[in-house]
């Protein structure tokens, strides 16, 4: 059950993610960042890994955006 909302949530947040890709759309970055780590803290808490392993590359990718635009560093 934890991994099935895990999943959602990842879901979710990557969908966002790869909005947040559009220029002036960067800063989303930062509430999509969360979202990733509640997500993946629901996801350990599961026998699966799918859902914990959807929110740990959704929070890799929105750090990458968030350090070519200059919001990180």
């Amino acid at each position: 059950m934890f991994n099935i909302a895990s999943l959602i949530i990842g879901f979710v947040a990557l969908i966002l993610a790869i909005v947040a890709f559009l220029p002036l759309l960067g800063w989303a970055n930062w509430l999509i960042i969360p979202l990733a780590l509640i997500g993946a803290g629901i996801g350990v808490l599961s026998r699966g890994t799918a859902g914990r392993n959807l929110n740990l590359l959704v929070i890799v990718i929105g750090i990458v955006r968030l350090m070519i635009g200059g919001g990180l560093f």
